[in-house]
């Protein structure tokens, strides 16, 4: 089996079946198999996409089980050569997994690689290539700096603002929309941590992948960005963005990562910016909400 591609699915099955369209033309030149595990949707998109893709491994889980936690579920039954991490409000192009193993195979030290990743309009999203989260890339992003100046190496670190994004690159942090990863590699760091409900569990097996040496040649496996393919994200549609929600479960999880892997010293620090994002980010989105209601009223 050269690719098993999970997909954790919760109340967008109109994306979803567009995603699986997409995916399963994908397949066509590849051996293969599609895993959807739906997190206790209350929209039916098991009932509503089962007879359209009978081919689909579907499972159905009881509750919200977080997207990592799905994740993993899916790897444990899974049996590709290669694990595609696929967010349901995606579509991808017929070459892409084609395009991406061919990558892998000429690449020996990548242990991942995510792709270039445009919105429903074709605006390039900068999330396609990050580096980790530190101090400086959260004060400057927390300050507006970073999209003030977009393609600064400093200011704009965390994005990787600085490096073309129609080129292939090394990055730190690939997005948990398009995770494509060596099966051995996810066998040897253990998936996702299931402690991160939602976001930033892409961050930390990013993270975890470049700490963990090849048993080949006892080198670290590097993360690529990888540009020769391009897919559609949707994205935010389980989650809107400017939502308090986001903000708790986004922040939340940036707390998680920094507890977990900084010193006692730089987590306080962190931690300290962090709350000033949540209530930053919090207080301009409720003032905007403000003025969008008068403004409606």
């Amino acid at each position: 089996m050269n690719i098993s591609v999970i997909i954790v699915n919760y109340n967008v099955k109109h994306f979803l079946e567009q995603c699986l369209f997409s995916v399963q033309a994908a397949l066509k030149n590849l051996q293969g198999e599609i895993i959807v595990i739906d997190n206790a949707s209350s929209d039916n998109s098991i009932d509503y996409l089962q007879p359209k893709f009978p081919l689909v491994n579907f499972i159905a889980n009881k509750e919200n089980a977080g997207f990592g936690k799905a994740c993993n579920q899916g790897f444990k039954i899974s049996s590709g050569e290669f694990i595609l991490f696929l967010n349901p409000d995606t579509l991808v192009p017929e070459n892409c997994f084609e395009k991406c193993i061919s990558f892998f195979k000429t690449q020996t030290d990548a242990g991942a690689l995510g792709v270039k990743m445009v919105d429903g309009s074709g605006k390039f999203l900068k999330e396609s290539k990050r580096a980790f989260p530190s101090l400086s890339t959260s004060v400057f992003k927390i300050l507006g700096l970073a999209d003030l100046f977009p393609h600064s190496k400093v200011f704009a670190r965390y994005y990787l603002g600085h490096l073309d994004s129609t080129q292939n690159h090394e990055v730190d942090v690939l997005a948990g929309a398009f995770m494509m990863i060596k099966r051995k590699v996810l066998e040897i760091t253990g998936g996702f941590d299931e402690a991160f409900f939602m976001y930033g569990e892409d961050i930390d097996l990013s993270y975890r992948i470049q700490k963990t040496a090849s048993p080949e040649t006892g080198k670290r496996f590097k993360n690529y960005y990888f540009a020769q393919t391009e897919i559609i994200h949707f994205k935010g549609e389980s989650t809107k963005k400017g939502s308090l929600n986001y903000i708790k479960l986004f922040y939340g999880a940036m707390s998680i990562f920094v507890n977990k892997h900084y010193s006692n010293g730089a987590s306080l620090f962190f931690k300290f910016f962090i709350h000033i994002g949540i209530w930053t980010v919090a207080g301009i989105s409720a003032i905007r909400n403000f003025f969008i209601r008068i403004l409606k009223s």
